[in-house]
C-alpha cells in the first residue's frame, strides 16, 4: 500500500482533480504542496462549481482544510 504523500509527490507536475467543500472543484497541474497542512498550488486550473465551469486560473492556492479529495 502506498502512502498518500508518496502518491501526492508522484503527482507533481501532472494534472489532478481536487474537490473542495461546498461543491467546488479544481482541475489543474499540481505545482506544489506543503506537508503539515496539505495546502496545494495548482497551475492552469479550471474552476468548476456545482458541475458548471466558472473559469480558468493561471495559479490557484487551495487551503488543505477545505479539501475533500485529490485524484491524480
Amino acid at each position: 500500500m502506498e502512502k498518500p504523500l508518496k502518491i501526492l509527490h508522484a503527482s507533481l507536475n501532472n494534472r489532478v482533480m481536487v474537490e473542495l467543500r461546498g461543491g467546488i472543484e479544481y482541475h489543474g497541474i499540481l505545482d506544489g504542496y506543503d506537508v503539515p497542512h496539505m495546502n496545494l498550488v495548482l497551475k492552469k486550473a479550471d474552476e468548476i462549481i456545482n458541475n458548471e465551469s466558472k473559469g480558468k486560473h493561471e495559479t490557484v492556492i487551495v487551503r488543505g482544510d477545505n479539501i475533500i479529495y485529490i485524484s491524480p
